[in-house]
Parts: C-alpha cells; sequence; structure tokens
C-alpha cells in the first residue's frame, strides 16, 4: 500500500516547488527549494546545471551521505489562508549515480519542468526518497466550500 495518500499525491503533482531538508551527522540542519517529480512510493530531485561550486560536493548530497533520513516539504502560500496547505514526505534517501531509475527519473523531470530539458542532467546525480511517511495539514484541493 502506497505511503503517499491520493489526495497528497493530487496536490505534490499540481505544485511546482518543494523545499528539500537534510541535516549533517551532528544534526545542523540544510534546507534548498528544490524541483522534484513523484514516481511510485519515491520523491525525485536532481542536481542541476544551475551554477553551483564544482570543487566540493553539494551540502545537500555531503549530509544525505552522513544522514540519509531527509523531509520535503510541498506547500501552498496564499493571502486568502483558507487556501493554505502543505504536505510533508519523509524517508531515508538514496543518491543515483545512473542506472534505470535515475533515467526514469530525469526523464520525469525533463517533462515536469521544460528548463531541464536544454541541460545536460544525464551525467549529474538524483536524490531518491524513499517515502515512508506522508503527512499534511490543511485543504490540499482548491474547493474551499464549507
Amino acid at each position: 500500500m502506497s505511503k503517499l495518500f491520493e489526495a497528497a499525491r493530487a496536490f505534490c503533482e499540481v505544485s511546482r516547488v518543494a523545499r528539500l531538508a537534510t541535516a549533517d551527522a551532528k544534526g545542523v540542519p540544510h534546507l534548498v527549494p528544490v524541483c522534484y517529480a513523484v514516481i511510485g512510493d519515491s520523491l525525485y530531485i536532481t542536481i542541476d546545471e544551475k551554477p553551483k561550486r564544482t570543487d566540493i560536493l553539494l551540502k545537500r548530497l555531503r549530509n544525505i551521505q552522513e544522514n540519509p533520513e531527509i523531509a520535503v516539504t510541498v506547500d501552498r502560500w496564499d493571502e486568502d489562508w483558507r487556501r493554505l496547505a502543505w504536505v510533508m514526505l519523509r524517508g531515508r534517501a538514496d543518491i543515483l549515480a545512473d542506472g534505470d531509475e535515475h533515467d526514469r527519473a530525469q526523464d520525469r523531470l525533463r517533462e515536469r519542468y521544460p528548463q531541464y530539458r536544454s541541460m545536460d542532467i544525464a551525467p549529474l546525480p538524483v536524490i531518491a526518497l524513499r517515502i515512508a511517511r506522508a503527512t499534511s495539514w490543511g485543504r490540499l484541493g482548491d474547493d474551499l466550500s464549507p
């Protein structure tokens, strides 16, 4: 049975940005906005070509190597506070360097985000969050009737 319930999955499908929370071995948190795609019971985030340091591994990847427990929050902000909502997904992360799963994830990310289509992301790693727990708050759908 899927850990990601139907309303949370639908909310994640229509949302465009999430926040990835990692922590190092000492528990020091690190939070970054990310693009993502959900396939089955995993959420995928690819490293992309936007300007980053190349002399050291990204902090999010170093953290996952030290502490693979991560969280991703997808949220909706609106001035109409009746529309506020979020979904938090938690679980262990794998870093995929290549392979079928890596390629399927990047294909889905290219479908969701046209910006990736012109980037050479194939040689870059993919973070795979194995969803162990999904929680939510607020009205995940757009229907605001009482």
